[in-house]
């Protein structure tokens, strides 16, 4: 073998150069691309509205209104921020009946309270469940964790650009302290350790962070048969602007309170990721794209991989226990393990999509057939 690689001619190591180049670029090259393209820069702001509505934020005090606020809630947990500051709140919006995927959480990625010292708080958002017995446990499920917020509402499909506003009310009027703030859903792993990290070494520009992965040039949907139906007196533009799937999204705690600022006038019928996005460059922030979010995608499990990603899209209850055992051990990943894990995870993730597609395309042809 050795003899065989010494014997390479100069124009044979440009093609296997080559190769390795161009197998680099088609595995990363989408990625780098968005960073390039879709990562903000400064913004010197001149539209008189944007800055009322900045300014507005900036003197914002919900202390007054505490009181009445907390009454809003069925559950406020009006108190859970009050005793330490918060570098990273993570609210996990959830439903009233997923008792089993919040424990699941709570004994997993969910189980960090600090990075470095950093305060970090994990609270689930939930709406009102329609059914009575539902709400015994979840009331119970609250006095034995302590980490939930319930909204007044009921929790449908409908609702859940409200428990969104909700969250953001509760932030601002409750947990006014947390530096940063990551929504997230139940269904998602987040890797909290290599977010808080990554947070902690943002050392400049601190506010107007509305970071995770964009969708770009997003339709509205116009079929009035689909439940995500947006009518044109919601929205009339062709596209939405760009915005952070609404997966995972991390934000400072100033665009959280813009957000709040601008929801009042936003409508609440778009959807939840939407609304967050037009809220957001309405008042003037611009999304900041990072491809260690995974967005609706399930990342293939590597453990050097799943140290370096954020975020991972379905992660199945039975492994969830072992993946994140194996990735808090406390064992470092080398440059080369790092390197060769995102390689892996990457590859095996676009398999998973190749054969997805595949399946979807012979179902949708066996359906024309027998049509």
């Amino acid at each position: 073998m050795q003899v065989m690689f010494c014997r390479l001619r100069t124009h044979q190591w440009c093609f296997i150069i080559f190769n390795i180049m161009l197998f680099h670029a088609l595995l990363f090259g989408g990625d780098l691309l968005e960073e390039y393209f879709l990562h903000s820069l400064p913004v010197t702001y001149t539209d008189m509205k944007i800055l009322k509505i900045r300014e507005k934020a900036r003197k914002l005090d919900m202390d007054p209104l505490k009181t009445n606020m907390s009454k809003s809630y069925i559950i406020s947990s009006s108190d859970v921020c009050s005793d330490q500051e918060v570098f990273l709140l993570v609210i996990v919006c959830s439903s009233p009946e997923n008792r089993t995927r919040r424990n699941l959480i709570r004994q997993t990625w969910g189980n960090v309270t600090g990075i470095r010292k950093y305060a970090v708080l994990i609270l689930f958002a939930l709406g009102k469940p329609a059914s009575e017995a539902i709400q015994l446990d979840i009331s119970e499920e609250y006095q034995k964790h302590g980490d939930i917020i319930e909204g007044n509402f009921l929790d449908s499909f409908e609702n859940q650009t409200l428990k969104t506003v909700m969250s953001m009310e509760w932030t601002v009027t409750f947990c006014s302290t947390a530096r940063f703030i990551l929504k997230t859903n139940e269904e998602m792993f987040v890797n909290i350790p290599s977010l808080a990290e990554y947070l902690l070494s943002l050392r400049t520009h601190l506010e107007d962070i509305y970071i995770g992965r964009i969708i770009h040039q997003d339709m509205p949907d116009r079929d009035p048969q689909s439940q995500s139906f947006v009518s044109l007196s919601q929205y009339q533009e062709e596209y939405y602007p760009d915005y952070c799937s609404g997966t995972a999204f991390v934000i400072s705690q100033d665009v959280a309170r813009k957000i709040y600022i601008v929801a009042k006038e936003t409508p609440v019928l778009l959807p939840p990721d939407v609304f967050v996005g037009i809220c957001a460059k309405n008042a003037g922030i611009i999304p900041i794209q990072s491809s260690r979010f995974s967005g609706k995608k399930h990342i293939r499990y590597n453990r050097c991989c799943y140290k370096f990603i954020f975020t991972s899209f379905e992660t199945k209850e039975d492994e969830l226990f072992k993946e994140w055992r194996e990735i808090s051990d406390g064992k470092d990943c080398t440059l080369l393990e790092t390197y060769y894990g995102l390689v892996s995870c990457r590859v095996l993730t676009y398999f998973d999509k190749f054969k997805h597609f595949n399946i979807e395309t012979i179902k949708n042809e066996a359906l024309h057939f027998t049509n």
